[in-house]
């Protein structure tokens, strides 16, 4: 007799939950398209033992796009293929190519915190603002040489990294042979201007570039990428491993082809203003029917920021009946 499934929970009231693409959008005609094309003309070694540094088809044309789009200078072999920045940050710390201190934003994405956490690395908390992390106090960290920063769309403040303190942390990195950790969280998603280009670009020697098609194009498709100094690529390799076990051939050969043909451009086209969209009706909404709330943050990504009435409390009090934690 067939058992019943349990009921999950039931949909909260509001759904507050930050950086979820929408689904529904998944560029499946062009997705099939590029697999196609990638499984006919794929050479006879892709489908023998996987290479640790990623698929040379989709390194080259990541060096290209990531140039073109993100101001990254970089070559194919300075590119890490991985799944995602939750594996980045796991070979990095995990697989002890770097330790800590680590400086990080005080508050922010509670995966970073739950990996670094478990690799055991000791953080040291900066403080954020409507302008980003302060990287003013970096000097005054002791004994850290190396920054965890998402500098174009921090979460959950909404702000970007301002140039002062962009040229800042620079600066450090140069003074003390430090290392920044660059999390292109909603690089790609500005609405209000052109998206302001990676901090990789100011020293491609003192920056690890870390992105994903988490956002994208689907959190289901597990590829990511790193872009590297060239004093570290030999040590990640050796945290990956001689095999590669994580991110599939076929996907990385299919996502080369969507980059070259141009697809994947026009996907980011169409979704940046359909997000930019929903935030504007968002905008409208709020003004129409609660004008006591304030949206705060810069016009990207998938999420906004709401400054809520209502003094302290108020927060827990919206996240309680939202299904949903503020961050910490």
């Amino acid at each position: 007799m067939p058992v019943k499934a349990p009921e999950g929970p039931s949909d909260p009231e509001h759904n507050l939950r930050q950086g979820q693409p929408d689904a529904a959008s998944f560029p499946r005609a062009a997705w099939l398209a590029s697999a196609r094309r990638a499984l006919n003309t794929a050479p006879n070694e892709a489908f023998g033992p996987g290479d640790p540094r990623g698929r040379p088809e989709l390194r080259r044309a990541l060096a290209d796009y990531l140039a073109r789009v993100r101001g990254v200078r970089t070559d194919p072999g300075h590119i890490v293929v991985c799944s995602g920045f939750a594996h980045a940050l796991r070979l990095l710390f995990g697989g002890r190519v770097l330790r800590g201190p680590l400086a990080v934003e005080s508050y922010g994405l509670a995966f970073h915190r739950s990996i670094l956490a478990a690799a055991s690395v000791r953080t040291h908390p900066l403080t954020v603002d409507e302008h980003g992390a302060r990287t003013a106090e970096l000097p005054a960290a002791r004994g850290v040489r190396t920054v965890l920063l998402t500098p174009a769309h921090q979460f959950p403040s909404g702000g970007p990294l301002r140039p002062e303190r962009r040229a800042s942390v620079i600066d450090w990195a140069r003074t003390g042979n430090g290392l920044i950790l660059e999390d292109d969280y909603d690089g790609e998603f500005r609405y209000d201007r052109q998206p302001v280009g990676a901090v990789q670009g100011l020293d491609p020697d003192r920056v690890l570039y870390i992105g994903s098609v988490s956002k994208s194009l689907s959190p289901a498709v597990r590829l990511g990428w790193m872009v590297l100094p060239g004093h570290l690529v030999d040590e990640v390799l050796r945290a990956k491993g001689e095999r590669e076990a994580w991110a599939g051939v076929l996907d990385q050969l299919t996502l080369a082809d969507l980059i070259d043909t141009g697809s994947y451009d026009r996907h980011i086209r169409r979704m940046r203003q359909r997000y930019r969209r929903r935030r504007d009706q968002l905008v409208t909404t709020l003004a129409e029917r609660a004008p006591h709330i304030a949206l705060t943050g810069i016009a990207a990504g998938l999420h906004a920021v709401l400054r809520l009435p209502g003094g302290d409390g108020a927060d827990d009090r919206v996240a309680g009946r939202s299904g949903d934690r503020p961050a910490t």
